[in-house]
Parts: C-alpha cells; sequence; structure tokens
C-alpha cells in the first residue's frame, strides 16, 4: 500500500538532510589553507637560487672560503750551541788574610788607608820597638862577656895541655879545664840566640801585609797595646786578582764533568748578575770538591777567574754558567715556535701553498730564547713563530715579517679578500 503525502510530509524529512551537509565555516578555513600553499611554492620558485659571496651567506666573506690568519713565521738555521751546566754561586777571594802583631806592644802608626790594594811585604803598621831595642843591646853585652871569657878559658887550656905532657899537672885539672872551655862555648850560643829573638821582635813591630790584596775596614786604631792574642787582630788582607767563585751542580752532572777534566780540557765559566741578564767575568774551572752533600745532592765546583778589573767582590752571589760541551751545527728555531700537546711537541710547518700543517719535533737544549730541535725538522725550513694560537692542520695563513705591524699581503698573492663583500 502506497504511502500518503499525509504519512510522510515533506517538512518532517529537511533536518535529517541538513545534519549530513558539511557547515560553511570549514569550507572557507580548507581554502584559505590551500590558496596559502599555492601562493607560496609560486613565490619561492620565482626567486633567484643565492650567488656565493652574496650578502648574509657566511659573516665576513663567502659561505665555505677559508679563513685567513696572519701568521710570523721564521727559518730554522743551524748554530754551534754550548750545553750549560747552572749554578748559583758565592764569589772568594783566592786568600783571606787577618792581619795580627805578633809582639805585645802599643800601636804607634796605621801606614795603611782603609780600602787600599797593598802588595805582599809592603809596610802596613808599626808597633813600639823600643823594648826590643833594650832587649838586644841586653843580649848584646852578656855575649861580648861570656865571648872574652870563653877566649881566656881556651888560653888557659892550651897552657894546661903544655903542663900535662911535661906531666907537671894532674890529667883532672886538665879535663875541668877543657870543660869550662866548652860551658863557656854553650853560653855564647845562649847569648847569640837572645839576640837573634830580640832582632826578631824588632822585624815584628814592623807589621808587613803577608799577601797581596785589598785592605778592609781599620779594626784597631793608633795608641793602642795590642796583643798577639788578640782575636780580631788589625785588618783582613783579601786576594782579589785572582778570585775564585765556588757553586754548586746536581749530583747528577758530576759524571759529564769529570769526564771532561779526566781529558785535561780545560772548562769555561761564566759569571752573571742575579738576573742572568749582565756577563760579569769570565774564568776556568779549577776543581771539584772530594764529596757530595747528602742533604742537598749536590757537590761543589770552584772556578778561578783572573777579575782583573775587579768585576767580582768577595761573598757576591753571581750566577755560574759552566760549558761542558758545544753543539756544532745544530738545529735552532726560537723557543715560541714550540708547541706542546697530548701528543708530545710540534711545530706548525709553513707550506709553499700559504697553508700550515703540524709537524711532530724533538727537541734538546734551550740556549737563550733559542731552543735545539734534534729532529723532525731541517735547516731552512719556515715555522709559525707568532699567532700558532689559531690555527690548526691545514689552515690559510698570512704571513708577515717579525715586527711588522698590521696585515701585509704575502708577495704573488692577488689581493681579492673582501672584493664580494656587500658594503655595510
Amino acid at each position: 500500500m502506497m504511502p500518503t503525502e499525509e504519512q510522510n510530509p515533506p517538512e518532517k524529512q529537511l533536518p535529517a538532510v541538513e545534519r549530513r551537509r558539511p557547515k560553511k565555516g570549514t569550507w572557507i578555513v580548507i581554502a584559505a589553507i590551500v590558496a596559502l600553499g599555492i601562493g607560496g611554492y609560486i613565490y619561492y620558485s620565482r626567486q633567484p637560487a643565492a650567488k656565493p659571496g652574496a650578502a648574509g651567506s657566511a659573516p665576513g666573506g663567502a659561505k665555505g672560503a677559508p679563513q685567513i690568519t696572519p701568521v710570523v713565521a721564521v727559518a730554522a738555521r743551524t748554530s754551534d750551541v754550548g750545553v750549560y751546566i747552572n749554578g748559583l754561586g758565592s764569589v772568594t777571594p783566592n786568600n783571606s788574610v787577618t792581619v795580627r802583631t805578633r809582639v805585645d806592644g802599643q800601636l804607634m802608626e796605621v801606614r795603611f788607608r782603609e780600602g787600599q790594594n797593598v802588595s805582599k811585604g809592603e809596610l802596613l803598621a808599626l808597633i813600639d820597638p823600643r823594648p826590643f831595642q833594650v832587649q838586644l843591646t841586653q843580649a848584646e853585652g852578656q855575649m861580648a862577656r861570656d865571648r872574652e871569657q870563653l877566649n881566656n878559658a881556651r888560653l888557659d887550656l892550651q897552657r894546661y895541655k903544655l903542663l900535662w905532657q911535661q906531666d907537671s899537672i894532674p890529667k883532672q885539672q886538665y879535663d875541668t879545664q877543657e870543660a869550662l872551655v866548652r860551658q863557656l862555648e854553650g853560653a855564647v850560643k845562649s847569648d847569640q840566640g837572645l839576640i837573634d829573638n830580640a832582632r826578631l821582635q824588632l822585624v815584628y813591630s814592623r807589621i808587613t801585609a803577608p799577601v797581596g790584596g785589598r785592605v778592609g775596614l781599620r779594626l784597631v786604631d793608633a795608641g793602642n797595646i795590642v796583643h798577639a792574642a788578640d782575636a780580631n787582630g788589625l785588618v783582613v788582607i783579601n786576594q782579589l786578582q785572582p778570585s775564585t767563585v765556588v757553586f754548586p751542580i746536581p749530583e747528577d752532572n758530576l759524571p759529564k764533568v769529570q769526564a771532561k777534566l779526566k781529558t785535561g780540557t780545560r772548562l769555561a765559566v761564566d759569571a752573571y748578575d742575579r738576573e742572568q741578564k749582565q756577563r760579569l767575568a769570565s774564568g776556568t774551572l779549577l776543581t771539584l770538591d772530594n764529596q757530595i752533600d747528602p742533604t742537598t745532592g749536590t757537590v761543589k765546583l770552584k772556578a778561578l777567574f783572573p777579575n782583573l778589573n775587579n768585576e767580582l767582590f768577595p761573598n757576591q752571589f753571581v750566577n755560574a754558567r759552566l760549558l761542558v760541551e758545544t753543539l756544532k751545527d745544530a738545529i735552532v728555531v726560537p723557543a715560541a715556535a714550540i708547541q706542546r700537546g697530548s701528543q708530545g711537541t710540534f711545530v706548525y710547518l709553513l707550506k709553499p701553498d700559504r697553508t700550515v700543517t703540524i709537524r711532530p719535533v724533538t727537541v734538546g737544549v734551550v740556549h737563550g730564547e733559542d731552543i735545539v730541535v734534534t729532529g723532525g725538522l731541517q735547516p731552512g725550513e719556515r715555522v709559525v713563530v707568532e699567532g700558532a694560537e689559531r690555527l690548526r692542520e691545514g689552515s690559510k695563513v698570512e704571513v708577515r715579517e717579525p715586527g711588522q705591524r698590521g696585515r701585509t699581503q704575502p708577495s704573488g698573492q692577488n689581493q681579492t679578500d673582501g672584493q664580494h663583500r656587500p658594503k655595510p
């Protein structure tokens, strides 16, 4: 049976159809997204590709272009390098003598000036000689008396000998006279000793310099009574020409020094000031001590210096440098060229294409501002001494001379740096 319009009216079916139809706002959002996508594609597809060197591609230049680092490079060279052993030493006089009186008496005169250079045997002071002159006179008088008694006894001995031969006197009387002669001969010898002693006291009353050198400050003034037992003495004389320097070296260096001394080689020693900048004097190694100090592990060495101009002063501290060996034609570079890393020591070697490469090297002794390279480098090869902190393997560099300010263009290289850079 067919339904009628009353059973299924059209106005009752419309709400179901409207629920399945999309809303108008959704279609608007979808259309806007599609339009934006198409517009962006068309915009970016029509933009030209960025060229190398364009602004904003890389800071400071074209994107991917190597950065050029200014450096200072020098060539390795050959030189004779001395191997030194250093030690802090002190200057000691070759001879140091405290001048004392050998007789008791009053100090009459002082003949030296403080700080004066004196020669051996030069008169320094005078002790009152009058007591010793009196002793000499007494001894000479006693000797004259004893000598005359001896002469008389000898004459009697000759007479007694003749009488004894004639059997006029007993043998005992002759023997007694002979003993008296010998006794008087001994007295004369004793008198001669007293005379010599008095004369020696007179000599000691004139105090002379036992060694040549420089006198110090006067310890006793004229007019004082001095004694041979005085501890201070009159003055101290230090022999400055020549002078010596005593300095210690580590015991590990002792075999090397001994080997040189056994061959008869005279080892040179230089004395420098405290800052090791000024060389004060030059000399030679004299000898070494006979034992090692167990507390410091060092052995003392003594060097002799002519000291003609008094460059060295007693008890002065100096830095002694002992030359034990000279390395002939050693390869040297500035110490600033040596770099140190986890793999050891190396240098930045300059290549012909103005790039650097890392070259491992082995180093030896330091000589002033230079250092000896014992392996890994040849003479003439150029190494970087300034600007190495900004380098790595293969870095492009711009070489300038030592002491040159600002960046300089290497010869043979076109100045193209900055042509593609946009103006700010």
